[in-house]
């Protein structure tokens, strides 16, 4: 069984707890992100500087050697580390609390390599991914196991969803909200289909809830968007909110960020960069 309900940020902000005046970067969780294989470099960029506008304590970023300059230039608050194999990815994995994995990832043997270590982390800890992008496209061609501890969000949009359930693209858009109980219902974790209305799929109590976001705009349609919602769900993990509830904050926060972003400048033109300010702004109970 399932119920529906829409989601509003005025509705959910007051899951965004306080912090303590003693807290500290490592009270607020590090994230990593892996991506950014040659020539796709901006999308794990983004990712990151989401991930830290969302709050998060500290984030990592492994990435190819020839986009390191460049991150640090744009944001030198992120720890940027340039991962030729898995034995450099072992240390960054043993660090995180949170990884997120697929912006710009490619699929090529050095992104399968990525993959199936962020999938496979043998840390002593139980860490959430985000599962994007082209992790989500090695997973819908089997080259990686969804990872058995169940404690992740996969953020398809309808061509994404459509190859990990084995459909036609037309057939996700035609029942989106059957599409996504079914990813949940096939993978576990909570599912996101992106798209107006983003939906989110999560159970609890042997019961699937569906959600609908309220938020959002056409201005959206752009290059980037993703990957920046991508990071911050990756931010809010990485803080301990739960998984639903940092899907539900994630995806308000994300499309009120671009409502926000649209009033002020207009739709047409926006960029996933843009949503930024506003980020920061919602994360703070949109103070």
């Amino acid at each position: 069984m399932s119920s529906t309900r829409q989601l509003k940020y005025q509705s959910i902000k007051h899951l965004l707890f306080k912090r303590s005046k003693h807290s500290h970067k490592g009270n607020n969780g590090h994230v990593l992100v892996i991506g950014g294989d040659h020539g796709f470099g901006g999308a794990a960029l983004m990712a990151a500087e989401a991930a830290a506008r969302s709050g998060a304590g500290l984030v990592s970023v492994a990435t190819r050697f020839e986009h390191v300059a460049a991150y640090i230039s744009r944001c030198p608050e992120l720890m940027v580390n340039a991962v030729e194999n898995t034995a450099a990815l072992t240390p960054l994995l043993n660090k995180a609390t949170c990884i997120v994995i697929g912006p710009g990832l490619g699929q090529s043997e050095w992104s399968l390599n990525c993959a199936k270590a962020a999938f496979n982390n043998k840390s002593d800890k139980t860490v959430a991914l985000v599962i994007d992008a082209d992790a989500l496209n090695l997973l819908s061609q089997n080259q990686v196991d969804i990872p058995s501890s169940k404690q992740f969000i996969l953020t398809p949009h309808p061509g994404e969803a459509s190859r990990l359930l084995g459909c036609k693209c037309e057939e996700v858009k035609a029942d989106r909200a059957q599409a996504c109980l079914d990813l949940q219902q096939k993978y576990g974790g909570v599912c996101l289909l992106k798209g107006a209305e983003t939906l989110i799929a999560s159970e609890a109590n042997d019961r699937v809830m569906l959600e609908s976001c309220s938020h959002g705009n056409p201005g959206m349609g752009t290059g980037g968007m993703g990957d920046i919602l991508s990071g911050v769900l990756g931010g809010l993990l990485a803080q301990k909110f739960s998984l639903t509830d940092s899907a539900r904050l994630g995806v308000c926060i994300h499309s009120l960020s671009a409502d926000l972003a649209a009033a002020d400048t207009g739709e047409r033109g926006l960029l996933a960069t843009d949503l930024l300010p506003y980020i920061h702004k919602l994360v703070n109970n949109g103070k």
